[in-house]
């Protein structure tokens, strides 16, 4: 009677390995790319992504009915226009979802070989989730960054564990290039396991110690003038934009300058007010979440309402790379190895230059490289382990 029902099962809902799932894997992947979206419009402004449960209009915060919430669809349907106040809805929303979706199928295609091995429907399926979840969490990374310059960690650890557990079902997803070049038959799920570990504290420490190097050579932009200039904090004009440092004709985002605790900018003032009054001149510090005044008051950010002044020399906090970089080159690693890390970091480092290139961006300008990151640990999966393949076999003789 088993026999029969897993029959019975198998004629229903062919292998997950049979072309017939080409289709559903992008629809399913655009479904999620509707919920993805939610993730990356709340998260970063410290939203709920389960209240409201129904999606809204960012202009007028109506609520959008299930029948106009289609993915892909209804975007196109209303061209891109909110169906309540008529204001422009960005093509972001309509990007995330087909991505998601042909991603969804790409993985899919990749990993058919592999499933094609797999008898039971249900290991077929529990292989394929933690790659599909990677997919999910990598997309939702990667522009939060390039919107916030901000890689939420909570992202980062569900990408390590998924990671993990992806090693554990598919032992040759954190050691491809070797498994290839050596013929080696398939390992256990402790080696799988023991390669993601590996491929994690390779990738996170690898990049920690970079950030921290970065940090000592390049950790200060100091700012001097020959005669004092105006500087100012600048309040968000809406919920989702930053204070700003004015000094001179420059600008700089909030969380542009205090990217830890321990962040300081310090302003030699000659001039000075704090909430419209003067106020002792001299050196004042400001943190992320409050103000030291010359004269020795420590004030907790929300009570400076204003705070403008003059100054001949600054020094400002920056750094060459976030923290939330480090965690995800942890979750890179945890899927891909520590051969995954290398290549991924060197990919994005060409992809960031030909970016800044041909986006006429220029040196020395921020610049997201979460994307990057993510974008060369894809070409690594897609293909780029044979070309390491290929190099240590024909170029170094390996």
């Amino acid at each position: 009677m088993p026999f029969i029902r897993l029959n019975a099962f198998t004629l229903i809902y062919p292998s997950l390995a049979h072309s017939i799932w080409f289709l559903p894997a992008f629809l399913i992947g655009a479904c999620i790319g509707s919920f993805l979206n939610v993730v990356i419009y709340r998260v970063p402004l410290g939203l709920s992504v389960n209240e409201p449960k129904r999606s809204f209009c960012p202009k007028c915060k109506a609520e959008i009915p299930m029948r106009l919430n289609v993915p892909l669809v209804s975007w196109l349907w209303l061209r891109g226009k909110c169906a309540n106040c008529r204001a422009p809805i960005s093509f972001r929303y309509f990007g995330v979802e087909l991505l998601t979706g042909l991603l969804f199928a790409a993985i899919w295609w990749f990993l058919r070989g592999n499933l094609e091995s797999l008898s039971n429907p249900s290991l077929q399926l529990a292989t394929l989730l933690p790659l599909w979840v990677m997919v999910a969490l990598f997309v939702s990374i990667t522009f939060i960054d390039a919107e916030h310059m901000v890689i939420p960690l909570s992202l980062t650890w569900a990408g390590t564990v998924a990671g993990l557990v992806a090693a554990a079902l598919w032992p040759q997803l954190p050691d491809l290039a070797e498994w290839a070049t050596a013929g080696r038959m398939r390992p256990d799920w402790l080696a799988g396991i023991k390669q993601s570990v590996i491929g994690w504290i390779i990738g996170f420490c690898g990049l920690w110690v970079v950030v921290r190097l970065g940090k000592m050579a390049f950790g200060n932009k100091k700012m001097e003038f020959t005669e004092p200039v105006a500087w100012r904090l600048i309040e968000p004009e809406g919920d989702e934009d930053p204070i700003l440092f004015e000094i001179g004709e420059e600008k700089i985002a909030w969380w542009d300058i205090f990217y830890r605790k321990t962040d300081r900018l310090i302003i030699e003032c000659s001039e000075l007010r704090l909430n419209d009054a003067e106020v002792k001149t001299g050196t004042l510090t400001i943190r992320e979440d409050g103000i030291e005044l010359p004269d020795g008051r420590k004030l907790g950010i929300e009570e400076v309402k204003a705070l403008d002044g003059k100054s001949a020399k600054a020094v400002i906090p920056r750094e060459a790379m976030g923290f939330g970089d480090v965690h995800l080159m942890g979750s890179i690693g945890a899927f891909f190895g520590w051969t995954g890390v290398f290549f991924s970091i060197f990919a994005a480092s060409l992809l960031a230059i030909l970016a800044a290139v041909l986006g006429r961006i220029g040196f020395g300008r921020p610049l997201p490289f979460g994307p990057f990151l993510i974008l060369g640990s894809f070409v690594w999966l897609f293909g780029g382990w044979r070309v390491a393949q290929w190099y240590f076999e024909n170029l170094v003789g390996m």
